[in-house]
């Protein structure tokens, strides 16, 4: 299986790597460091499933997400969360934003790889 995800992350080692598992899986990635637009990148790329930060340079992955679920276009994209801060109540807070799937640093590549499958297969 394969597709399109949109990686909205900042730390170059985390868009290297998961852009690594996932292109030689298959998928073609597109990637973008900023929450300030990244709605707006969001709704251009149309990706099948669109990996999200929590603590972005602009804006958080919370505000993100929800803008997401209030967009028609967007409401029902799958989307996977990723965090550093794996607290009950950081998870809480995505699952009342409407996130897909959410998952902590530090998580393994087959974990990442299982989670973007699963949410295109959905």
């Amino acid at each position: 299986m394969s597709g399109h995800v949109l990686l909205i992350e900042d730390e170059p080692n985390i868009i290297e790597a998961i852009g690594f598992i996932l292109s030689r899986d298959g998928w073609r990635v597109d990637t973008h460091s900023n929450g300030v637009d990244a709605v707006d990148v969001v709704r251009a790329k149309a990706p099948d499933v669109v990996i999200l930060d929590v603590m972005l340079p602009g804006r958080s992955g919370y505000d993100i997400l929800r803008d997401l679920r209030n967009d028609p276009v967007t409401q029902t994209l799958p989307i996977l969360m990723l965090t550093a801060r794996g607290q009950s109540k950081d998870r809480e807070m995505a699952e009342r934003a409407g996130v897909s799937r959410f998952m902590t640093k530090p998580f393994s590549n087959a974990e990442v790889l299982d989670a973007v499958r699963a949410l295109k297969a959905s």
